[in-house]
């Protein structure tokens, strides 16, 4: 049974929600690639990528995450991930990416923690 992918991407005021469904590999990876690339481009920094349709990553598509990152936070912006399954947060956990993003219940939660100061270790 094939996993079709979608990504759509949503101006939600200072934020900007990527939503992901379906599998996220080496084959649709270069789609979210494009999809962050697109959001950075438009000068948008605050970016929420909500996982909550979203049934496999590997790391094609973790690897998108890595790519964006760095630039992202250096513009005063950053990457919150919201969404996650249990299954599907694993390789996350497993990668240490719990110590370098926020994970978030909601896309509610994500933008309540935009709101907050950054408490990250350096």
């Amino acid at each position: 049974m094939p996993n079709p992918f979608s990504v759509q991407t949503v101006n939600e005021g200072d934020h900007v929600v990527i939503r992901l469904e379906g599998f996220v590999d080496a084959h649709t990876a270069p789609q979210f690639e494009q999809a962050v690339q697109t959001v950075v481009d438009q000068g948008q920094h605050r970016i929420i990528v909500d996982c909550e349709k979203m049934t496999y990553i590997s790391s094609a598509g973790l690897g998108v995450f890595m790519g964006f990152i760095e630039e992202v936070r250096d513009e005063g912006g950053d990457i919150k991930i919201c969404g996650l399954s249990p299954k599907v947060k694993q390789p996350f956990e497993i990668l240490g990416f719990d110590s370098l993003f926020d994970f978030c219940a909601d896309v509610a939660g994500a933008k309540e923690r935009f709101s907050q100061p950054v408490k990250r270790e350096e």
